[in-house]
């Protein structure tokens, strides 16, 4: 199987292809898993490859370039593809801060991989997960969002996902790409340092204050966030792949799973890991433009339809604190 991944220089996406190279298949359209022939990554910067972790030798290939450009989208696609991973993206903030380079990197790039992967294979077998985003939602929203409510993005990000969408969408309807988007939670913990995204800072008041440093935390206690692991996304991820095309229905976009926390539940969750001394390490200072974004997003989902296609949820916030302490800090759990 020929599986390509873009933005594979971001932690989730250098997490999917270990994931990858470690089960060493995919499942194929029948369920039956065929093993991994070809695997290319994508991003600006070329991806370190990693040693292929996969029973046997995996050829991997790692391709540094643009999705906007023509002649890098050709070097992607020579030799076809049967999975594509698009994961690349400008982050929330960045995007709300250059709107043209939002649109190019968010929604301009989107579609020529779309219309590229339809010309690799025009039989519109290749499956293409795009990662979308809880930010297309905003405005008057009803308590609970669910996968039909109406998308009304407050951010130019939130507006450049909600459109690309549409377009996986639309060239699943008509037979071009076996599309199928999954709006992911707001991934914590992250590790590493922060970026641009609105949303760093849910990441960085568990990771500091773990690694005995101090965060600052941009907004109130009672902030609602709804967010899922690295673990969890990575695994659910795979499972978009292969979830066979006709139990989506009409609709090729899911809401992922995730969990319903406030900031002070998440804080007393470090607690509980850590003790007082690293809570004492967050700082809290009001930043009102990462605040509004932040605000605009929902934090409660309801996601019957992504556990009924077999998508997983995390057991607990504290259960995402413990996954981060093992895998980015080596400690093992002791229980």
């Amino acid at each position: 199987m020929r599986i390509i991944v873009t933005g594979a220089n971001g932690f989730i996406g250098r997490k999917l292809v270990a994931a990858l190279l470690q089960a060493g298949s995919l499942p194929g359209p029948d369920g039956t898993p065929v093993p991994l022939s070809d695997v290319r990554l994508f991003d600006v910067v070329a991806p370190e490859v990693p040693a292929a972790l996969a029973n046997g030798t995996v050829p991997v290939r790692s391709i540094a370039g643009d999705l906007s450009d023509p002649a890098a989208l050709d070097r992607l696609m020579t030799g076809g593809a049967d999975v594509v991973f698009h994961l690349a993206a400008v982050v929330s903030a960045q995007a709300e801060e250059d709107f043209g380079l939002g649109m190019r990197v968010n929604f301009d790039a989107t579609r020529a991989l779309l219309d590229a992967t339809r010309t690799a294979a025009p039989d519109g077998a290749a499956r293409l997960v795009f990662t979308s985003s809880v930010a297309v939602f905003g405005g008057d929203l009803p308590h609970v969002v669910r996968d039909d409510t109406a998308p009304v993005p407050q951010s130019s990000y939130g507006v450049q996902k909600a459109m690309s969408e549409l377009l996986v969408q639309d060239y699943a309807r008509r037979g071009f790409v076996d599309g199928r988007t999954v709006r992911l939670p707001t991934i914590v913990v992250r590790p590493g340092p922060p970026n641009k995204a609105a949303s760093t800072f849910a990441s960085s008041i568990i990771r500091e204050p773990l690694n005995g440093e101090s965060a600052i935390c941009p907004v109130p206690e009672d902030t609602g966030l709804f967010v899922a692991s690295p673990r969890c996304i990575v695994a659910n991820l795979l499972h978009a792949a292969s979830v066979p095309a006709a139990r989506f229905g009409h609709g090729r976009t899911v809401m992922l799973p995730g969990l319903s926390v406030t900031v002070a539940e998440m804080i007393e969750a470090l607690r509980a890991e850590a003790g007082a001394e690293a809570v004492a390490r967050i700082r809290f200072e009001d930043d009102a433009r990462i605040r509004a974004i932040v605000a605009s997003w929902p934090a409660r989902f309801q996601t019957d339809r992504a556990a009924a296609l077999g998508f997983q949820a995390d057991a607990s916030f504290a259960a995402i604190v413990r996954a981060f302490v093992e895998d980015e800090m080596g400690v093992p759990n002791q229980e």
